[in-house]
């Protein structure tokens, strides 16, 4: 059975203007073209409407093979409340956008041994930790801080849209 460890976990939130449609498209394409995880899939979509104004649950799970032995997973979470249309007037123009609080978070793990050939018998998995512990510790930081580090820069890059959405 492959090992899965938690490596990160962290959230944003915002409350105030932002674009829900492009809010979604820039998190999708980040993952997608930055992080390089064409992997991804939309676990769940739910949407509650109450009078003018949505509730929304969205989750993602992403995965990007690093090697033959360790795989990058990613877990996006968006909880968007009292999301409803509104107009707000920029440079003397009238855009249709939305109002709303957005929770995203992101959880990044790294999962050893993905395809289970160290699980065939005792002997295997005991060498295993053999090379875990002894042959490549330096290889399991390093990936540790590649899948930290691209959870970080998500999380960064979506509060700075939010900022700048919020500010026009």
């Amino acid at each position: 059975m492959p090992e899965k460890d938690q490596i990160f976990s962290s959230a944003v939130k915002y409350t105030g203007n932002f674009s829900f449609k492009d809010f979604y498209q820039f998190c999708y394409d980040w993952i997608t073209e930055q992080i390089g995880m064409a992997d991804l899939s939309e676990d769940e979509y739910t949407e509650k409407v109450a009078g003018d104004e949505k509730e929304i649950q969205i989750k993602w799970t992403a995965t990007k093979k690093l090697t033959d032995y360790f795989k990058f997973e990613l877990k996006a979470s968006f909880h968007i409340l009292k999301l409803k249309k509104v107009e707000i007037v920029q440079d003397g123009v009238k855009l249709e956008t939305n109002k709303g609080q957005v929770k995203l978070t992101i959880k990044g793990n790294l999962i050893r041994d993905y395809e289970g050939k160290f699980e065939s018998g005792g002997r295997l998995k005991f060498l295993r930790g053999i090379y875990e512990k002894w042959v490549i510790p330096t290889r399991v930081d390093e990936f540790e801080d590649k899948v930290a580090g691209g959870c970080d820069e998500l999380l960064t890059q979506a509060k700075a849209f939010l900022d700048l959405e919020g500010k026009k």
